[in-house]
């Protein structure tokens, strides 16, 4: 039934201390030139650096194993950027666009804010009702302005909560 696809029991004997099959003692049976079978030790695969927020591979950093990754030049360890072996380009970009936003909306607040006082300071007369409707026109294209930055900054917090 079987005839050509006996199975051939390779029992090897291995060449370290560590005799359990775990996952730093993977080997590959090589058959030397004598007739010998030999044990050699296989290496651990590397997955390398991800980016902390996103999680996609880093570029220009090798995948090596943490001893090997001491050994080499610090320059080969990172990429010349802020957040450089951490952060994927596209992460550290947003992060930049969001302080940015944030800093934008707080001098918004601020000018607001002194507007609310110099308004409550120099209160106008009763008379003056055209002055309100251009106060109002002013009031909601300031605000058309900051909605949109507003909006962005909180889907983006918002992402940032989510993951």
């Amino acid at each position: 039934q079987n005839q050509g696809k006996e199975m051939v029991v390779r029992r090897v004997t291995y060449r370290r201390k560590n005799t359990y099959r775990t996952a730093g003692n993977k080997t590959k049976v090589v058959k030397t030139p004598g007739g010998k079978l030999t044990v050699q030790y296989r290496t651990k695969h590397s997955f390398g650096p991800h980016c902390a927020d996103t999680g996609v591979p880093l570029n220009g950093i090798p995948h090596l194993r943490p001893c090997q990754f001491k050994l080499i030049s610090k320059n080969k360890r990172t990429v010349a950027r802020p957040y450089g072996g951490m952060l994927s380009y596209p992460a550290v970009r947003s992060r930049i666009v969001r302080a940015f936003l944030v800093e934008e909306l707080k001098v918004i607040k601020a000018m607001m804010a002194k507007g609310k006082e110099q308004k409550k300071k120099s209160k106008p007369k009763k008379k003056a009702t055209a002055s309100k409707k251009k106060e109002s026109k002013a009031k909601k294209q300031i605000e058309s302005q900051i909605m949109p930055a507003i909006s962005i900054i909180l889907t983006s917090f918002k992402k940032k909560k989510k993951k």
